[in-house]
């Protein structure tokens, strides 16, 4: 396929899901394993709430009537050990990880302004129904400091199934000697996985099904779309268990890349390898796997072989046939490389190939529609656009309904409840002050706020100030809730902070226009 056309497709499908969001651009579920055992489906349907910390991850996870309730998380900003601590509740929570143990039906998605887990990485345990996008994952160590995750970007093991890993990135700036271990590892039985559209890259080891050769109960994962670029090992190490790659696009594999061992079997087709030693084999032992190998190419490869290096190479044929029980597109190998740069990796929409070696809109990215912003439709105007907000010229249309919102705590209800356009639910910080706040994907131009307190609550507000969260400018100040008017700003983010209050204050409704 054209490159310049593949890129034009991109652009449009990436500006359809920022303008439109999920209400009109259906997020589609797993390719591969993850879709069977009954589907994955995340947090489908539950609570969204919006975390700018790993402490809001924590409280977010504890704050649910059940640990079933499901739940999606929008998280934008820095992840990292100084805003992480551990929340008590039925959740088991903990300051150095972000950890999913005994809970299910959550979905954990970076918003388009990015969402970057710096040094600290997500750990699953005892879990199920789990999806991961949209995040990137870097430098988690398990020496050194600080340490976190036994040094996996992310980490199943004990008791995982269905687990939707998808457009997200992840990355380490070295080996074990570095202080650092697997990029994705799964462990003592995790099952029914889909390793999709992600950047896998720069570390010593990508992953590994089984921990050692005893750890038989770790199988049935799908590998599809990923971009892998300099790994030295494990794409992944598997023992025992049947893994599906196909589309993959490997640059760099420095030791060696797909092996199965101890009877563990990978299917591996329409794969591109470039630059690669002994992409496929059983490595490092004499204890045998097997591969079914179809349509792969093998640009610039070398197959090195001696006493436990048993390459499939350099002419791979299979050693055994393996039986896919789900349904999926195949794109040409020969595009292969062109469609994963063009998707793989957090922040480009959701960008997916269509199977036919073309590229399409995946979903949302969390700033638009009712599962990442709140909003009826999306659009926030008729042409999709947010309205006439671009010119100088504030709308009549209240931009908060097509917000995303975060705050600095919640003492009751959530940050959406202040654009919920009900006047029954409420947002109250923990304290007598706090900071609520709206914030778009796109630049909005407002001139207008107004601050609407709940039934009850009725000026408890003293003192506040509205700011510009994009350069720390005071759009204004005063006491009292109401309307409050400005110079039209144009900004992606305002910030109304309750500075002073009688009581704990309450608001039901921050409008925008």
């Amino acid at each position: 396929m054209n490159k310049n056309i593949m890129k034009t497709k991109l652009a449009q499908s990436m500006t359809f899901a920022l303008l439109f969001g999920a209400s009109s651009v259906v997020m589609a579920g797993p390719v591969g394993y993850a879709s069977l055992n009954g589907g994955t489906t995340g947090g489908e349907g539950g609570q969204v709430v919006y975390a700018t910390t790993g402490t809001e991850i924590n409280q977010a996870m504890c704050s649910r009537e059940a640990d079933d309730t499901p739940l999606i998380i929008y998280v934008s900003g820095v992840i990292n050990h100084g805003n992480t601590g551990k929340v008590s509740g039925s959740c088991d929570t903990t300051g150095d990880e972000i950890q999913f143990k005994r809970v299910s039906n959550i979905s954990l998605i970076g918003t388009g302004d990015g969402a970057l887990f710096d040094e600290i990485g997500i750990h699953l345990r005892e879990t199920s129904n789990i999806i991961i996008r949209n995040i990137h994952v870097r430098n988690v160590k398990k020496s050194g400091s600080p340490t976190s995750n036994g040094g996996d970007a992310i980490g199943m093991e004990t008791d995982v199934h269905n687990v939707w890993i998808d457009h997200n990135e992840l990355e380490a700036s070295g080996g074990e000697k570095d202080g650092y271990d697997s990029l994705i590892d799964m462990k003592a039985g995790t099952q029914y996985v889909t390793v999709s559209y992600n950047y896998i890259h720069h570390s010593g080891r990508g992953g590994l099904m089984g921990s050692s050769d005893s750890d038989t109960e770790n199988t049935y994962v799908t590998f599809h779309h990923n971009r892998y670029e300099d790994i030295d090992s494990r794409l992944p190490l598997l023992r025992h268990g049947t893994a599906h790659a196909f589309n993959n696009y490997y640059d760099g594999i420095e030791k060696s890349g797909m092996n199965p061992r101890i009877g563990g079997q990978i299917k591996a087709e329409n794969n591109h390898f470039a630059n690669a030693q002994n992409p496929i084999g059983t490595f490092y032992t004499d204890d045998m796997g097997f591969w079914d190998v179809s349509g792969n190419i093998f640009e610039n490869v070398t197959w090195v072989a001696n006493d436990t290096n048993h390459p499939a190479g350099p002419d791979p044929v299979s050693t055994t046939s393996i039986s896919i029980p789900y349904s999926y597109s195949l794109d040409d190998a020969e595009c292969v490389k062109d469609i994963v740069l063009a998707t793989a990796g957090p922040n480009n929409g959701f960008a997916v190939s269509d199977g036919d070696c073309s590229v399409e809109s995946g979903g949302d990215t969390g700033n638009g529609g009712d599962t990442g912003n709140g909003g009826d439709n999306g659009s926030g105007g008729e042409d999709g656009s947010g309205g006439d907000n671009g010119s100088g010229t504030p709308s009549t249309e209240n931009l908060a309904l097509i917000a995303g919102s975060d705050g600095s705590s919640k003492g009751h209800g959530s940050y959406g409840d202040v654009r919920d356009g009900d006047m029954s639910s409420y947002w109250s910080p923990s304290s007598s002050t706090g900071r609520i706040s709206l914030k778009w994907g796109e630049a909005q131009t407002i001139s207008t706020v107004i601050i609407r307190e709940a039934a009850g609550f009725e000026g408890r507000i003293t003192s506040w100030t509205l700011t510009n969260n994009d350069n720390g400018d005071v759009l204004a100040t005063g006491s009292g809730a109401g309307t409050i008017t400005f110079s039209a700003t144009t900004l992606n983010k305002v910030n109304f902070n309750i500075t002073g209050s009688n009581g704990t204050p309450a608001v039901a409704e921050f409008e925008s226009y």
